[in-house]
């Protein structure tokens, strides 16, 4: 039987069909969060800057303050309240609706936009694996639309769990469209058979490993990277600058830094151990392939580097003269060496984790 013959094209073309379908219905999400975004409140907008320039600390001891006309009262000092982490200790954002019901609205008919969305994707991967009897990721098209069906169902999961984390759906959905984007044009392959190296179960431990870390250290680093904005914010205001219009629309609606920050450390840290078990298992992998368990192929290499990275991170969040901006800007830095170790070495560097000819019109790496 020819490699072909094996290949089911309706389930491929129904898969194709279902991932341009996703897009298009990720496309109405990412308008509705848009509109929540617009619509949403702004009456309830500027509770950071309320906190920061005249907070009330709880538990102060009270003065006597005489008033003119000899009439005493008492009061509280007004003082600047910091958090744990170094940032200042201000109330979270009312969240990108601005805790209105139109707002509302808009957001959680983005949330059923993205439900619905990433069911479709899901029959697409579903479809692609079907085709060709095997899992969805033998290419870096495949990986893409799994990776990005993996991304959402971290959002979603996490909103399952009654976290308040629809603050991240408009920038999630945002780079899941590139993502797409950048699979069906520069990255798309025909749905085809593995090379016979790949035929392992590895392939199923391995590299869905990968996916999930990745896509959970993605959700991580819009983290760390809304940290910075919302951290340059509160620093302004807190300094008695006045941020533009933008900034008190958008950033005041976000957690406050110190949340940021925090949901930032929490996810990378969870999910680190698993990194690691991703490269234990890629080198046993390797040693039942290429008969050697580590041999600083390119991928190896970046994988391990990606891992120092978030070991670092993880460490520097831990110690205190870490915490803040510096963490946040290792944490996009380990997150850059994953994308690295993905894009940069499959396009850019050969190496063993190499299959095919990588070109602008089909990329046929292996993803990990």
């Amino acid at each position: 039987m020819t490699l072909a013959a094996a290949t089911n094209e309706s389930l491929a073309s129904l898969s194709n069909t279902l991932i341009y379908s996703a897009m298009a219905v990720y496309t109405l999400a990412f308008f509705a969060y848009i509109a929540e975004w617009l619509f949403g409140s702004r009456s309830k907008v500027g509770r950071t800057a309320a906190a920061l320039t005249a907070t009330k600390k709880a538990g102060a001891p009270a003065v006597t303050v005489q008033k003119a006309g000899g009439t005493t009262v008492l009061e509280r000092p007004k003082v600047v309240v910091r958090a744990a982490s170094g940032t200042r200790d201000v109330p979270d954002g009312p969240g990108a609706h601005g805790g209105d019901e139109q707002g509302d609205l808009y957001g959680r008919i983005a949330v059923s936009l993205t439900v619905l969305a990433f069911l479709i994707e899901f029959g697409g991967v579903l479809a692609r694996a079907l085709s060709v009897q095997r899992a969805p990721w033998g290419n870096m098209y495949e990986f893409n639309i799994t990776f990005s069906t993996v991304a959402v169902g971290v959002y979603l999961t996490l909103l399952a769990l009654k976290k308040n984390v629809r603050w991240l759906g408009l920038f999630l959905i945002t780079t899941v469209l590139l993502d797409l984007g950048l699979a069906v044009t520069v990255l798309y392959t025909d749905s085809d058979q593995l090379v016979p190296a790949l035929h392992s179960y590895w392939l199923y431990i391995h590299v869905s490993t990968a996916i999930f870390c990745g896509a959970v250290f993605y959700v991580g680093a819009l983290s760390s990277l809304l940290y910075l904005f919302k951290d340059s914010y509160e620093n302004k205001l807190a300094g008695g600058g006045t941020p533009g219009r933008f900034a008190n629309s958008v950033l005041d609606r976000l957690p406050a830094s110190s949340s940021l920050d925090k949901f930032s450390y929490r996810v990378n840290a969870a999910v680190f151990p698993l990194w690691t078990f991703t490269i234990i298992a890629g080198a046993i992998w390797a040693g039942d392939a290429w008969g050697r368990y580590w041999g600083w192929d390119p991928k190896e290499t970046w994988s391990f580097i990606t891992w120092v990275a978030y070991a670092c991170y993880l460490h520097a969040r831990a110690t205190a003269g870490w915490k803040g901006r510096k963490a946040a800007w290792l944490a996009l830095v380990a997150f850059g060496c994953w994308l690295f170790n993905y894009y940069g070495v499959n396009i850019f560097v050969s190496g063993k984790h190499s299959y095919a000819d990588v070109g602008l019109g089909a990329l046929q790496s292996v993803g990990f």
